[in-house]
């Protein structure tokens, strides 16, 4: 079986990487179709050795597209997710917008692949936060072992995670500062070169950012709502890869010799972890890769069973892009195949 895939928002960072990742992974299809907004029309788009031009969303005809992989924004989800799933297609998207809705299953295939069931109360599929979906890929085997009953995360966000205008604006500031011009944020609350903002999304009421909240609900709905999780999410003058500082409380007993061998069997993990100069994995040496990589294991000693650990994955693959069409992957294994 192949199948028909659009790539909605396909001239964005992630856009570009879902393609880029379809071709990469073999993904089985027929045909796919690059779309983007009408002032994108006619714009090319790499997809393997081919180039293919994007089309028009607002004029677009779903029907007979089996699987849709949607980046261009919460607002533009908001309105279109529906409509092309209306016409059969079975929307993977990577918004804020759906992963909270009850009937949207919110998935990481490393995590909770079985969750996926639920797709056909909407036919649309959520994609997790970029920093969420890194963190729990490598908490999942350790949670199945010894049970988590705290997470407290700092999270180190690279520029990208606010698309292509946070990355412009990093080079710009760079740029700027060398040669003496002045610098002004626009992007950003305040300026990123040299510098890093505690700020990611707007506050809430309850004195957290919506990032932070993201990573906290999200973690629950997919983890194990029992789950007590407290986020510091930071801006970093880092391209691309998220990195976050993560300690963890367990119910049972758990060693960081135990957590090396369950993470090393774990799908989706590398540790790369040796108490010496460099025998760590930094977001520079993760970004264009898959894993997720686990560094810095050791015992906290502040509770009883507990383990900080240091979490560096490429924010625009496994964060985004690579999720979705692992998710694709696995909805083709799980269910299309049977259907058809």
């Amino acid at each position: 079986m192949s199948y028909k895939v659009a790539v909605v928002g396909a001239t964005g960072n992630v856009g570009r990487q879902m393609l880029n990742i379809l071709s990469e992974r073999r993904f089985p299809a027929h045909e796919v179709v690059a779309l983007a907004s009408r002032k994108s029309q006619g714009k090319e788009v790499s997809f393997g050795d081919k180039v293919l031009k994007c089309q028009a969303l607002e004029h677009y005809d779903f029907r007979g597209t089996d699987i849709a992989l949607m980046s261009a924004g919460g607002t533009v989800s908001g309105e279109w997710s529906p409509k092309i799933a209306a016409q059969g297609a079975i929307v993977i998207d990577n918004s804020s917008k759906w992963r909270m809705d009850r009937d949207v299953p919110l998935v990481v295939p490393e995590v909770n692949p079985e969750a996926l069931s639920g797709y056909t109360k909407k036919n649309i599929i959520a994609n997790p936060n970029c920093s969420t979906a890194q963190m729990v890929v490598a908490l999942k085997p350790l949670h199945d072992f010894a049970t988590i009953k705290r997470i407290i995360v700092a999270t180190y966000q690279s520029v990208s995670g606010a698309g292509r205008d946070g990355m412009d604006e990093l080079f710009a500031q760079t740029k700027a500062i060398f040669v003496n011009d002045p610098v002004t944020p626009k992007t950003f609350t305040k300026q990123i070169a040299f510098n890093i903002i505690p700020h990611i999304g707007d506050f809430l009421d309850s004195g957290f950012t919506q990032e932070e909240f993201k990573m906290m609900a999200e973690t629950q709905k997919m983890l194990d709502p029992a789950i007590q999780v407290n986020a510091t999410c930071v801006r970093v003058p880092v391209f691309v890869g998220h990195s976050e500082s993560v300690t963890v409380e367990f119910e049972r007993p758990i060693t960081a010799e135990q957590a090396r061998g369950i993470l090393r069997d774990a799908p989706g993990c590398q540790v790369i972890d040796k108490r010496e100069d460099g025998a760590y994995v930094s977001p520079l040496e993760c970004a264009g890769e898959d894993a997720t990589y686990i560094s810095r294991i050791r015992k906290d000693p502040t509770v009883d069973h507990g383990l900080s650990m240091w979490i560096v994955s490429d924010n625009l693959r496994k964060g985004a892009a690579l999720n979705a069409v692992q998710i694709a992957e696995e909805l083709v294994r799980r269910y299309l195949k049977k259907a058809a």
